[in-house]
C-alpha cells in the first residue's frame, strides 16, 4: 500500500487509536477519525494529523449500531473513493479487577461490552469490505489485547471479549483472504488515560509492578502498539490471521539481572 490511501480507525481521539491517526498521517494516509462523544479531543487528534499534512475526515458515530458502521464507511466512500484499511480500536469494559467477584457482572454488563469490543468489530469489517473486495487488497487490524490470550485485564467480560475477537480475527482472515488481510495486536499494559481512570488510584503502583515483571522494564505507549499496528496494516504483505502480543515481554518475565 502506498501513501494517499484511506484508513478508518475507530476510537480514535485519544490513546491508541489517536496514535495510529498521526502515525498514519506521517505516512501520507487519509484517515477517518471517529468518536462518540470526546469530539474536542477527535479534533485535536485532527489537528496533529494536519500538522503532516494528513486529510482527515471526523466522524461521530458508536460502531455498536450496524447503521452507524455504514455510515461511516459510505462517508468514507464519498470523501476520497476507496477504504484501503481499517483499525478496529474502539473498546469499553467495566472494572471488577477481582474475577472471582462473579455477582459484580450482569448479563447486560457482558451484553455491553461484546456489543462493542466484538460485534462492533464485525460490523465495521463487514461494512468495509464490499470496498476492499472491489479494490481488490485492503488490511484490517484489530486491537485486541494481552487480556484475550490469558484471561487477565480488568475483567472477565473484558477478557472473554477479546478472547472472541481474536477467535474472530483468525476466521475473517480465512474467510476474507485473498484479497483482505485481518490481524490482531494483542498490548499488555499501556499508559493510556482510558487505563489510568480504569486502575485509579492504585495506577503508579500497577504500572511499577508491571514494568518490573517485564523483559524490557517499561509499559508500552499509544505509539508503541501504534507501530505494530501499522507495520500490519502497511506492511507484512504475506501475514493473515495473527495474534501479535505487544506486551513488553510481561510473558516472559523480568530478566535475570533484575530478580
Amino acid at each position: 500500500m502506498s501513501a494517499g490511501n484511506v484508513c478508518i480507525v475507530t476510537g480514535s481521539a485519544t490513546g491508541i487509536g489517536a496514535a495510529c491517526a498521526v502515525e498514519l498521517a506521517k505516512r501520507g494516509w487519509r484517515t477517518v477519525i471517529n468518536f462518540t462523544k470526546s469530539e474536542a479531543e477527535a479534533q485535536q487528534t485532527a489537528r496533529e494529523c494536519e500538522k503532516h499534512d494528513g486529510e482527515t475526515l471526523l466522524v461521530r458515530a458508536d460502531v455498536s449500531q450496524d447503521a452507524d458502521c455504514r455510515r461511516m464507511a459510505e462517508a468514507t466512500l464519498e470523501k476520497w473513493g476507496r477504504i484501503d484499511g481499517l483499525i478496529n480500536n474502539a473498546g469499553t469494559t467495566k472494572v471488577v479487577f477481582n474475577h472471582s467477584n462473579l455477582e459484580a457482572l450482569s448479563a447486560e454488563d457482558f451484553q455491553k461490552i461484546y456489543s462493542v469490543n466484538v460485534i462492533g468489530a464485525f460490523q465495521m469489517i463487514r461494512a468495509v469490505e464490499p470496498a476492499m473486495r472491489k479494490q481488490g487488497a485492503g488490511s484490517i487490524v484489530n486491537i485486541s489485547s494481552r487480556a484475550g490470550v490469558d484471561s487477565t485485564g480488568t475483567s472477565i467480560a473484558y477478557a472473554a471479549s477479546k478472547g472472541a475477537l481474536n477467535t474472530m480475527t483468525m476466521g475473517l482472515a480465512r474467510a476474507l483472504g485473498p484479497q483482505i488481510r485481518v490481524n490482531a495486536v494483542c498490548p499488555g499494559f499501556v499508559e493510556t488515560r482510558w487505563l489510568q481512570e480504569a486502575i485509579g488510584p492504585k495506577y503508579e503502583q500497577a504500572r511499577a509492578r508491571w514494568s518490573s515483571n517485564s523483559a524490557l522494564q517499561k509499559p508500552s505507549t499509544p505509539e508503541d502498539i501504534a507501530d505494530v499496528a501499522l507495520w500490519l496494516l502497511t506492511g507484512a504483505p504475506t501475514v493473515t490471521g495473527e495474534l501479535v502480543l505487544a506486551d513488553g515481554g510481561n510473558r516472559l518475565g523480568a530478566p535475570p539481572q533484575s530478580r
